[in-house]
């Protein structure tokens, strides 16, 4: 029989942070470095934890030279060649330690992953990404991956509920993502009608992964430096962007002009774009699970990097934060039937 759970689910636009008294004077008082240890590789981290997502249009090496200059994280999509890794770690060498490869589940897949990681061994993240972190055959991938890289931090995901964050870091992650269906560009909520409110998917999944030591990566949903803001507040580790990144200078795929503005494609990883070019198609037992979307050109991506961290060292100011680190511990959130006036927007 199916059940309904009638406890209340929120996503990033149904609250917003209560201020609350504060010492600080201005913004740049507030210091945005984390420092982690992780569980299973026992691997250290020091840095803003901000990743831009694996999907091929944002986790690109032009990307992560940008974000390793702000000490922000990128997730390298899987489509990259070892010759291609090989070039840009001769160039940029710096880079590597904030800087995952990405690997889905396929033999071919881990062949790869291998290679660049025998390559490189100055990477230490593996990223592993499938749409659907439920299925057993994923824990038992979690489990060989850690077995063939004891010292690698493994992130993995994606999941949405408690007991799955416990079950992928007892087979060995260290960071479970976490997020169904609220990517910008994610249509598996109308394909399947499965999915999870981010907001309340972070708070549950960082109170389970917290008892066991481990950290969670909020994936989708954020929409503005606000939503970041709120993530961190319900306990997220890291916080993970697709969308936000989207459209700069940095991102891969053509730049295409139309009535003299200029547009840049972004498309989920399921799309039908990207499984076009990746896989030669949509197999014929699958939908796509992603939409295309042409994003305004916005530039060099610094200037966005500016604004996200500017939004999130001023929301620690209005709760009394003086470290990124405290502001889960200062925020509250208050349920909200309307976000702003939108009356120019």
């Amino acid at each position: 029989m199916p059940r309904i759970d009638n406890d209340i689910k929120l996503d990033f636009r149904d609250v917003l942070l209560r201020p609350k008294r504060s010492t600080l004077r201005s913004r740049s008082e507030v210091d945005l470095l984390r420092s982690f240890t992780f569980r299973n590789s026992k691997q250290s981290y020091s840095g803003i934890p901000i990743v831009t997502a694996n999907m091929d249009t944002v986790g690109t090496f032009e990307m992560a030279r940008v974000l390793s200059k702000f000490s922000l994280f990128t997730a390298v999509h899987k489509h990259y060649t070892l010759e291609q890794w090989k070039e840009f770690a001769v160039s940029n060498p710096d880079c590597l330690q904030n800087m995952a490869a990405s690997s889905g589940t396929g033999p071919s897949d881990l062949e790869k992953l291998t290679a660049i990681l025998e390559l490189l061994p100055e990477v230490r993240y593996i990223c592993l990404d499938v749409a659907n972190g439920y299925s057993e055959h994923f824990v038992e991938f979690v489990k060989d991956v850690r077995m063939k890289f004891p010292n690698h931090t493994i992130m993995a995901g994606n999941v949405v509920t408690g007991e799955m964050v416990e079950e992928l870091i007892l087979a060995g992650a260290d960071i479970i993502k976490v997020g169904i269906g609220p990517g910008s560009v994610c249509t598996t909520r109308k394909k399947t009608g499965v999915g999870y409110p981010q907001l309340s998917a972070v708070i549950e999944c960082a109170d389970a992964a917290h008892g066991l030591n481990g950290h969670i990566m909020s994936d989708g949903g954020c929409t503005c430096p606000g939503d970041v803001a709120k993530a961190f507040g319900a306990g997220a580790d890291f916080v993970m962007l697709g969308g936000m990144f989207a459209g700069h200078s940095q991102c891969g795929g053509e730049t295409i002009e139309k009535n003299g503005k200029k547009y840049k494609l972004f498309y989920g990883m399921s799309s039908e774009t990207a499984m076009k070019k990746h896989a030669g198609g949509v197999a014929d037992y699958r939908a796509s699970e992603g939409k295309t979307v042409e994003v305004e050109f916005k530039g060099d991506v610094e200037s966005t990097i500016r604004d996200i961290l500017g939004g999130v060292r001023s929301t620690c100011t209005y709760v009394g934060a003086a470290k990124l680190k405290e502001l889960s511990r200062r925020t509250t959130f208050i349920r909200v039937t309307e976000q702003s006036n939108t009356i120019f927007s």
